[in-house]
This record gives C-alpha cells, structure tokens and sequence, in this order.
C-alpha cells in the first residue's frame, strides 16, 4: 500500500565518513568516539590488566599496544529533504573506507525508514571479511547509528520513542572509573574499577587488586556497589582465585574476565564463582550469536557495546535473547546511543557512565569534544525529559579536526 502524501519519507541522498584521532592523524589525544585516545596521566591508561600484560614492555600503558590506534569514527547521512543524521563510533579512517566504498550502496537511494532492510543487507554483505566482529561490525554500528538519528529528525521525534517509548521515568548510573569514593559522592548506584594484575602476576597480583578493593570498600560502606572490570586478561583459575578472595569486600560482579570467543571459560567461571557474584560481558562480541552463547553459557548481565555490536538495530536484538532467559542487558557505555534504547528496555535496571575526566573526579561528557549537548548524570540520573529533542538529540561538533579521507 502507498503511504498518503502527508506521509511520505524522504529518502537517503548521501552518507560521507569523517575521522578524528588516531595513528593516521595529524591530532591526537583528543577522546571523542574512541574514549581511549586521551592525553598523557590519564587513569583509562594506567596499568590497567590487558591480554598483552605478559609482556613487560606493553604492561604499564595500553595505548603502548594501540589501544588508540583506530580513533573516531563520524557517519553523516543526508536525506533528500535536507535532514542530516550522524552517529560516532570507534573505527577511524579504516571506517571511513568501509563505509564509503562499500556500504554507501546499500545507504543511499534507500528511504529513511528502511533501517532494518539496509542493516541486515550490510551484515550479509561484509560477512566474508568482518570475521564475525571488529572494526567491520564497529562501522556498522555507526551507520546504524546515523539511520536512526536521521529518521528521529525527519520525523522529529527521539529515538527512544521510536523503539517504543520509555519503561522508566529516569536511567540510573554506576561510573566505571579509578575512583569508586567519588563517583558514590556524585551520587552513582555504584563504581566499577579496573584490575591492574593477571595471571602473570600470580598471587600477588590477586593480593593487590583484592588490597585496592578493601581501600575501597572501607571508603565507600557496605551498600555502595563495587565491581571488577578485567578486561579479557585471565584464565579460569585465576579468575576463579580473584572472585573468591573478592566475595568478603562485596565485589558485585566480575567482568569481561576473557575474550569473548572463549565462551567454554565463561561456563567454567560461573560454575566456580561464589554465591551471588554476577558473572557479566560482552563489549567486545559482535554478533547476534556470540551473545546467545554467551547467555547459554550463564553470563548474568550481557554487556553490548551499542557502537560496537551493529548498532540500536542489533542492541534490541541482544535485548531480547538475554530477557528470554531472564538476564539483564547493561550496555556498555556508550553515551546518547545507549540512553535512547535502554531507557525502553524492562531488563536494563541501570547503565554505565565511563569517567573520561584524567582522575574520574568529575563528570565529563563520555565522547567530549565531538558531541554538543551530550547529556550527563545529575546526582548519577539522566532523565527521559533530556532525551526529548529529535533523534539522539546531539549534533557535531565541526571544529573539531574531522577529516574525510575517501569520497565515492
């Protein structure tokens, strides 16, 4: 059936790509989409435990390794009618080429509205070199991004009401930062750290993290949550040895305690770990299946990057899988991208707020400098008011130094 002439959409005229940070620009440490291209002393690089902590020459910072390497993605979609969307994510200028000279066929021509239609042609399309993941699917994600940040402004309503509307009033945070102390007086739910040792460190590594989490809990009492983000860097035993040594200080949760292909790992985990720690993760998979594994394999909280995981489009799907067995979605982070979705999910109680201030002593905009009007918690709470204006409500910040490395 035809839509009635008031009702017609306009369709998608251009998608260009931009680039901001890492190894190939002139600019560095300026944050934005990849939160972890910051400048010098700052706490998201600091010994933090890494795959790569073995090696003593890659073990004090992870940008030693390239952890920001890739730098910011920015995706702009124009529709015919004038109306320009974009989103941010992680994939820098390796993004830029995908989208531009790959993706752009399945963008363009297309109605605004025809979301789901170009995300699952874009998944199908790349399958043959995404490996199911990275960089391929982060881009992904960023154009699902800009497709329904451009929809909301066409048909000038926030994205959250698109997917349905909210199921809560307000969205309340942890903050995920070096300093649990200050994030419990900024009025968060809770603070989650980073473990600085792995099973290179042996037992003494597990005896300095378990030391930070008894100064922690001394500071904060009893009914503030305190969590562990390990960040792929364990086995089994030791991640076992950690949970339990944590139970006494009330550690929440472990997380993301291996990388996410090790599925097997998470089993074990889950079967080992103390009555009533949550096993969570899942920021770095990348597809719809990998989250389903991991759900099977007990994961208590799935933790979807929405910019990382095919975007909104893909996030809901994760929502599902994980509300059909009775587990909670907790994206990871995220900013604006994950407020609209989360904020009509009835299985996400709460959400992430990453400190990207140096010492995490205050809050600052998660993807600062490149989005203007980016919301933060007040008292660790984001209201739906806030989320009110069309789209993700956001536009770009064009002076930062974006950079359009392809043109198709």
């Amino acid at each position: 059936m035809a839509l009635a002439p008031s009702l017609k959409l306009p369709t998608i005229k251009h998608i260009r790509a931009y680039s901001m940070g890492g190894a190939a620009a002139k600019v560095h440490g300026q944050g934005g989409g990849d939160y972890h291209d910051q400048g010098k002393d700052h706490w998201i690089d600091d010994h933090i435990a890494t795959p790569m902590s073995k090696y003593e020459e890659y073990k004090q910072s992870r940008q030693s390794f390239g952890i920001n390497v890739l730098g910011t993605l920015v995706v702009e979609v124009e529709a015919s009618d004038g109306t320009t969307g974009f989103a941010i994510s992680t994939a820098g200028t390796v993004g830029c080429f995908i989208v531009e000279h790959h993706l752009s066929r399945f963008v363009e021509g297309k109605r605004v509205d025809q979301i789901k239609l170009i995300h699952d042609q874009m998944l199908n399309a790349t399958q043959y070199y995404s490996g199911g993941g990275g960089v391929v699917i982060n881009t992904i994600s960023c154009v699902d991004l800009a497709l329904w940040d451009l929809y909301g402004k066409v048909v000038k309503l926030p994205v959250y009401k698109l997917l349905g509307g909210a199921v809560r009033d307000e969205i309340h945070f942890y903050a995920t930062g070096a300093r649990p102390d200050l994030a419990q007086k900024m009025g968060f739910i809770g603070g989650k750290m980073p473990t600085h040792w792995g099973p290179a460190d042996g037992d003494e590594g597990i005896a300095r993290d378990i030391a930070t989490l008894k100064e922690m809990r001394e500071r904060v009492g009893d009914n503030f949550w305190l969590m562990f983000d390990c960040w792929m860097s364990q086995d089994v035993n030791y991640a076992t040895k950690l949970a339990h040594a944590a139970a006494p200080y009330k550690l929440k949760w472990l997380e993301e305690c291996f990388p996410p292909q090790q599925v097997e790992s998470y089993r074990q985990l889950k079967q080992n770990m103390p009555k009533g720690m949550l096993m969570t993760t899942g920021e770095h998979t990348g597809t719809l299946e990998g989250f389903k594994e991991l759900s099977e394999a007990g994961v208590d909280i799935l933790q979807p990057d929405v910019g990382w995981c095919g975007g909104v489009t893909s996030l809901c799907e994760i929502a599902a899988v994980a509300k059909s067995r009775g587990q909670l979605v907790v994206p990871h982070g995220s900013s604006v991208y994950s407020h609209h979705a989360v904020i009509t999910f009835t299985n996400t109680p709460f959400s992430e707020m990453l400190m990207t201030s140096p010492h995490a002593d205050y809050v600052r905009p998660q993807f600062d400098p490149v989005l203007i009007d980016e919301p933060v918690p007040h008292d660790g709470i984001i209201t739906a008011e806030e989320l009110d204006k069309p789209g993700f409500g956001v536009e770009l910040n064009r002076e930062c130094p974006l950079e359009r490395p392809f043109e198709h």
